[in-house]
């Protein structure tokens, strides 16, 4: 059996499990488009905790976060009749969260370190052991304020690249930058977030390495 990657949000898939959730969301945006609200619900029931999760770790409080996913939604239904289907709607719909919370962010106004092995160990542990627990808790709350250190473009591109795995042509789109702009704020984070490390002391594997911005 084949696994493949699809993508924003998804994670892997089998090939035949991918063709049934695109068939399935296709069908479901056709009809919102048509004005079929249950359609609609439906596709705010498949994507509410990624984009809840995504204006969590923009935010970092969950009221604000809850506020802003819904606010999402509700931009999302208004324009759903202007969205390109040709377009990952994945990645249109957490534009529109990514945006919006670079918005509220707006109105309250060295060495580079390899983040990438050491988020995608902390996120996709889920182990139930106690101590397992509390430091994992101690880590999101680490990230969490490492991310707080950036300034909302650049946290918004660190997110949709280690949480939701987007390629950087995905993070051009959402955020309406060129790739290279991209890359060079994904470096930009990397260097801050080495530097807030450094300063803060965390409990964070090291992993730091000199490193070039890749455009």
């Amino acid at each position: 059996m084949q696994l493949i990657r699809s993508g924003c949000v998804y994670g892997t898939r089998t090939r035949a499990q991918e063709q049934s959730v695109i068939n399935h969301e296709m069908d479901m945006l056709i009809r919102a488009q048509n004005g079929d609200e249950e359609a609609f619900t439906s596709l705010v029931l498949q994507y509410q905790n990624p984009v809840y999760n995504l204006c969590y770790r923009m935010l970092g409080n969950a009221q604000e976060a809850e506020d802003a996913a819904q606010e999402t939604f509700w931009r999302a239904y208004q324009a759903i009749r202007r969205y390109d289907r040709n377009r990952s709607f994945a990645t249109w719909l957490l534009s529109i969260a990514a945006h919006y919370c670079i918005d509220q962010q707006r109105k309250k106004r060295i060495t580079t370190m390899d983040i990438e092995d050491w988020m995608e160990e902390v996120i996709a542990d889920h182990s139930p052991e106690p101590e397992k627990q509390i430091r994992e808790s101690e880590e999101r709350q680490a990230i969490q304020s490492l991310l707080s250190s950036l300034n909302p473009q650049d946290r918004a591109a660190v997110i949709l690249r280690y949480w939701y795995e987007c390629s950087e042509e995905e993070i051009s789109q959402a955020l309406q930058l060129s790739v290279s702009a991209v890359k060079s704020r994904l470096h930009r984070a990397r260097l801050r977030l080495a530097q807030q490390y450094q300063s803060q002391h965390y409990a964070m594997p090291e992993r730091i390495h000199d490193e070039s911005p890749a455009f």
